[in-house]
């Protein structure tokens, strides 16, 4: 399966993760390396670009992408 393209660069891994590498091994796994097309964080910036993206909403956090895209 094709990773992510963000990964990389992720704002959320690299700031908000970084003390906590299980936690985040976890959703790279989920979202990066698997679905990121269901990655909150992904829908974000693919609808409204990188700097809409809340540096702290979580890759599992649907819900909230949904009212900042206003779903």
């Amino acid at each position: 399966m094709e990773q992510c393209s963000l990964t990389e660069g992720c704002i959320f891994f690299n700031d908000k993760m970084a003390n906590m590498p299980s936690m985040a091994e976890m959703y790279k796994n989920r979202y990066c390396k698997n679905d990121f097309a269901q990655c909150a964080r992904f829908r974000v910036f693919a609808v409204q670009g990188r700097e809409n993206v809340p540096v702290d909403l979580y890759p599992n956090d649907g819900d909230r992408a949904g009212r900042i895209l206003g779903e």
